[in-house]
């Protein structure tokens, strides 16, 4: 790699790895509002550094909340739910989970608040979440329904909430993770249906460990009482089970073998389920109490419904380009909105690749055809990067663009991937 704007992927002949995942910033950045609402200190053991934590966690100071690095994690001393006023915009990049569960937060402080990112931030949709919590009594705007948000907070009255959670899961948990603050107990009803609804699973986890009562309806309701707040506590954050796959992937492609050392299968992330649907496809799997180990095979297409793991989706749609058969990944509209539209990104880069792809709205159907190599853009997209860069362990001559946008999620990528790559 001479031009740090570019990575050559060097191609191997059958991948044999023993892979250490990075933290969860899923759980780290849930971890992370629990404790500063918090009363009292919370260790947070082993989280994320992904840019995404640290914008949080810069964001998190100019309310006031002390995070502390320690030897063994975050040290964070809780506000108990009083927050001050940041004295500047606050700036998250593209982190989609920062900004989210910000909006809600904000509402608990007494003062406006101005929420922002960079340019894909700002094409973003938040105006589904910005009207749930107008019905909860916070006044807050954007110019045209994506960030930058203005909050205008500390009086997020409760009650009665309607979101639409079909267009991101974390609208809902925005919604929740500051709920038991609120001046009213919340009963939060979420109208059509929820998108990736294990990550509202994972929220629920990390509030009630922290000491928070939550009820639950259908899981379209959601009943969470303002007389049990979160406790500081000592919380350890697990592996992220989204690194896992492109790793996995890497196997299955190559007819090789990894063993993820520190993922388990008991995991709440739905994207551990990515080892089920690679055994769908052919592979074998051996499930460990504290690993997880892929032998590949023969790989086959698949019909499959992907709404409850879109992160998982760019690593089958690649893994599909190389299997026997037509896979068809359906339930997919919510990708159009995440760090770029994923839909059409998949599809641009798969075709450029030489693979024949139908896309639509809501799906994609992937036609594997002999594959050429090329460069890939990214679109600033951690998950294009790290997804593509599977692909050139096959293919010669695939090129990624912009390969340091992996560091949004995996900032140790490109080290991780060099044990799967040939040598120079």
């Amino acid at each position: 790699m001479t031009d740090n704007s570019v990575r050559t992927i060097r191609p191997t002949t059958c991948v044999n790895a023993r892979i250490h995942l990075p933290p969860s910033k899923s759980y780290t950045n849930r971890a992370l509002i629990a404790a500063a609402l918090a009363e009292g200190t919370s260790m947070l053991v082993n989280p994320s550094v992904s840019d995404d934590s640290e914008f949080l966690i810069a964001s998190l100071r100019e309310f006031g909340i002390s995070i502390n690095r320690r030897k063994n994690g975050l040290e964070v001393v809780g506000s108990g739910g009083q927050l001050n006023i940041p004295s500047k915009e606050l700036f998250v990049g593209n982190a989609g989970t920062a900004m989210r569960f910000l909006t809600t937060l904000a509402g608990l402080a007494h003062g406006e608040i101005t929420l922002t990112g960079d340019e894909q931030m700002k094409r973003r949709p938040i105006n589904e979440l910005l009207d749930a919590l107008r019905a909860a009594g916070i006044k807050c705007s954007s110019s045209n329904g994506c960030p930058p948000v203005k909050i205008h907070g500390g009086n997020f009255v409760g009650g009665r909430i309607d979101v639409v959670g079909s267009t991101s899961s974390q609208f809902v948990s925005s919604l929740l993770l500051s709920a038991p603050y609120a001046k009213r107990p919340v009963t939060l009803h979420v109208k059509g249906g929820i998108s990736s609804m294990p990550y509202v699973h994972m929220s629920l986890h990390v509030m009630r460990s922290f000491g928070a009562a939550i009820d639950t309806d259908d899981l379209t309701m959601f009943h969470v009482h303002n007389d049990q707040r979160y406790i500081g506590h000592e919380f350890r954050i697990e592996a992220d089970a989204s690194a896992a796959t492109y790793f996995l992937a890497a196997a299955a492609i190559t007819n090789g073998h990894v063993v993820i050392t520190n993922l388990s299968v008991e995991s709440l992330q739905s994207d551990v389920r990515f080892i089920s649907i690679l055994g769908d496809m052919g592979c074998t799997i051996v499930k460990h109490n504290d690993s997880i180990e892929l032998h590949g095979g023969t790989l086959r297409g698949i019909d499959i419904d992907m709404n409850e793991m879109p992160d998982c989706v760019p690593t089958l749609a690649v893994v599909a380009a190389f299997a026997e058969g037509p896979t068809i990944i359906q339930n997919i509209a919510h990708l159009q909105h995440k760090e770029t539209n994923r839909l059409t990104a998949l599809a641009t880069e798969l075709t450029k690749l030489g693979t024949k792809v139908e896309a639509s709205d809501d799906g994609l159907v992937i036609h594997p055809q002999p594959m050429k190599g090329t460069t890939i853009e990214t679109y600033n997209d951690h998950r294009m990067a790290m997804s593509f860069a599977v692909a050139g362990l096959k293919v010669e001559g695939i090129r990624i663009q912009n390969p340091m946008c992996v560091a949004k999620s995996f900032p140790g990528f490109w080290e991780e991937f060099k044990k799967i790559e040939s040598k120079e």
